[in-house]
């Protein structure tokens, strides 16, 4: 089948979810949908590489919610049959919303719950007594509630990475070890993530049964992300970004800085130049940034500071920019990064601020995604002569991902 004539309905997916489907907006599968759906609703392995923003979460969700319309409610019971791993709260909280949305018309609906850290286990302990069909978690949550025996993994039949790689990089190998000896050998397996690194790709090695391997390339997705790179001294970039704001007049921006603080400094040196913002990073209580977070979504804040908690999980619809204010530690975060943005076929627009002291990162970040992006300089903001990237590729292209 190909992408062009391709159909949900097709694809093998029951009327209830082609219904919601069609109510949502759906009007015809992705690529990385078109080839994942159909090997999860065969009970496949799969380990899916794909952009920010190429439909992941429906890639999984769809096939799963199926596979739990086939059993019927008497047979369910008080345990959890499917568990997706995420790295963050925000996007478990996405996620979970997400499979509650494909299920609207599904009767009687699946139960879906999610939990996650920062808030109390004990509303969470509760709500797991008669189990659940899909539970969406991370991985610290999940293994606090494990240990005060709120739930039982034993009867898995599906288990879903998603945002594989992170989960790795924020430190959670030891955390996945110790879940993976608490599942089922004899279950399905999928991780999903727009990047695999070694890690990862060892990782699946061990977790997943002869997979289906689907790699979504940046020519298969419809993305178009226009990315910028603007060289400017550090002392001089808040002054930069204030002039790109008040030129450029977006409707809604997204910024993204490494570190709690930087987002601090940032946000009040934006207020003082009349620039009304709100910062998004792990030291905000989660009210606050679930406030913030549902207050960007319905358009009512227009600039976010944000670290890369928001690189995931982050799904703001027609989301016109990005900037990188400060460079993303990890190479693997850029991709994360400019993918808030150009999401579901949208375009949109990230913009890097770089100083001298970034040349040689934005250099590895390019390399890592083969990526060759011209450098520009704004009037009134360049940089001293002796200053510029001598190593600048001489024939860039500006967009690609």
């Amino acid at each position: 089948m190909s992408v062009h004539n391709a159909t949900f309905s097709g694809l093998g997916l029951l009327a209830p979810l082609t219904r919601q489907l069609a109510a949502l907006g759906y009007d015809a599968p992705r690529g990385v949908q078109l080839a994942a759906i159909p090997a999860m609703l065969q009970g496949q392995d799969v380990k899916v590489q794909a952009n920010t923003g190429s439909g992941k979460t429906a890639a999984f969700a769809l096939p799963l919610l199926q596979r739990l319309m086939m059993i019927p409610p008497s047979a369910r019971g008080r345990f959890v049959r499917t568990l997706v791993l995420v790295p963050s709260r925000e996007l478990a909280m996405q996620v979970g919303e997400s499979i509650r949305q494909y299920c609207a018309q599904i009767s009687p609906a699946p139960s879906v719950l999610t939990v996650y850290g920062g808030v109390s286990v004990n509303p969470q302990m509760m709500a797991l007594r008669g189990g659940a069909d899909v539970l969406v978690a991370t991985p610290g949550r999940l293994l606090d509630l494990l240990g005060k025996n709120a739930l039982k993994l034993d009867r898995l039949e599906t288990l879903v990475l998603d945002e594989a790689d992170k989960l790795l990089s924020l430190g959670f190998a030891d955390e996945l070890s110790q879940l993976f000896a608490r599942l089922p050998k004899n279950r399905q397996t999928a991780l999903f993530s727009a990047t695999f690194g070694d890690e990862v790709t060892a990782l699946a090695g061990k977790v997943l049964r002869q997979p289906l391997d689907i790699t979504m390339t940046a020519e298969t997705d419809k993305a178009d992300i226009c990315q910028r790179v603007i060289e400017v001294a550090a002392e001089r970039k808040t002054q930069l970004l204030i002039q790109l704001i008040k030129q450029n007049q977006w409707p809604q921006l997204l910024v993204f800085a490494n570190a709690k603080q930087s987002c601090n400094r940032l946000q009040q040196k934006l207020q003082r130049a009349g620039i009304n913002t709100q910062v998004f990073h792990g030291d905000k209580s989660q009210g606050n940034r679930g406030a913030v977070l549902n207050d960007f979504k319905q358009g009512k804040l227009q600039i976010l500071i944000a670290t890369d908690i928001a690189a995931r999980g982050l799904d703001i619809d027609k989301l016109p920019a990005v900037v990188n204010y400060e460079l993303p530690r990890s190479p693997a975060d850029y991709i994360h990064r400019i993918g808030r943005t150009g999401r579901a076929g949208e375009s949109g627009l990230a913009v890097s601020l770089i100083c001298p002291d970034e040349f040689h990162h934005f250099r590895v970040i390019e390399k890592k995604h083969k990526l060759r992006l011209p450098r520009e300089q704004v009037c009134g903001f360049e940089l001293p002569a002796q200053q510029p990237d001598v190593s600048q590729d001489k024939n860039p292209q500006s967009k690609g991902r």
